[in-house]
């Protein structure tokens, strides 16, 4: 393996040197692991094992605690001879089968679940009906029964429902801001009111005391 000595991750790699089976094929380095079992990290360029500060967002590490930050060791993107485990896609293949890993073709488990991805995959219109496409999975068997399948349910479909749902949410949303409006504006109402009786309240005090002042004299 030492033609993939040296060699980056994401590097792509001619496995002509592994054998004639191998002829016309091009692998791309997808990562590894060391034999202490610390794996590959991609722009880490080095071939040896590092400690590195992590922190939130970055692969390998999960943030327990808001904040916190946490040194870690790392091997290196670059591979050498310390390597177990190495990584590798078949990015082009050649002229012959590799027993037991281009002979077979295993069939894909879940179909899409999201309206796009539907229409991308069987290459829909807007006029379609999706619902006509999604991906069965069948169900095991059981005695005397009929067979069963089950299939996901669709998201981000746009229905007749979900139209009325959401002119219904916009619809109380403007009713909600027109209420706001109104009750305000009768609260300002209110508040001049009570301040146009405290005024005539005040002046009508200083009137009567004068009076009396005047009386007295």
């Amino acid at each position: 393996l030492s033609m993939f000595y040296d060699k980056r991750m994401a590097q792509e790699v001619p496995a002509d040197r592994l054998g004639d089976e191998w002829k016309g094929y091009i692998l791309k380095i997808s990562g590894g692991n060391d034999l202490q079992g610390f794996p590959m990290m991609q722009g880490v360029l080095s071939n040896i094992r590092v400690r590195i500060l992590f922190k939130k967002g970055m692969p390998y590490f999960k943030e327990r605690r808001k904040g916190v930050r946490k040194r870690k060791s790392i091997r290196g993107c670059i591979v050498d001879s310390q390597l177990s485990v190495l990584d590798l896609v078949i990015m082009k293949k050649g002229d012959q089968e590799i027993p037991g890993l281009t002979d077979t073709t295993n069939p894909r488990r879940l179909g899409p679940k999201r309206v796009g991805k539907i229409r991308k995959l069987f290459n829909l219109s807007k006029e379609d009906d999706v619902r006509q496409y999604v991906v069965h999975r069948p169900l095991p068997e059981k005695d005397g029964k009929k067979a069963r399948t089950k299939a996901p349910k669709i998201q981000r479909l746009v229905t007749p429902a979900r139209i009325q749902r959401k002119r219904k949410v916009l619809a109380d949303k403007r009713y909600r801001a027109e209420k706001n409006k109104v009750e305000a504006a009768d609260y300002a109402k209110m508040l001049a009111q009570r301040q146009r009786e405290k005024r005539q309240t005040l002046l009508s005090r200083r009137r009567s005391s004068n009076r009396t002042s005047t009386s007295s004299a």
